[in-house]
């Protein structure tokens, strides 16, 4: 049986040296969930706006930062 190895810890990306456009996998590992998710978000049109660049998907890390402060604006207090 294989081993499985921990998961490695995000590495926090700066937003001064990013592009204007993120792989799946950056922005995976900038919200800390695996890539299969964004692929399920895309799917179920929850998660950031994704855009084709010829076959490829792109993020807009603007995007993805308004989507995720939006994400916290709900409150879970009851």
């Amino acid at each position: 049986m294989p081993r499985l190895s921990p998961r490695p810890a995000h590495t926090v990306i700066d937003p001064n040296r990013r592009g204007p456009l993120a792989t799946p996998a950056e922005v995976a590992e900038y919200l800390g969930v695996p890539v299969k998710t964004l692929y399920q978000w895309k799917y179920r049109g929850i998660g950031p706006n994704v855009h084709k660049v010829g076959r490829h998907l792109r993020y807009r890390w603007a995007e993805v930062d308004a989507w995720l402060n939006a994400q916290a604006a709900y409150d879970l207090a009851v």
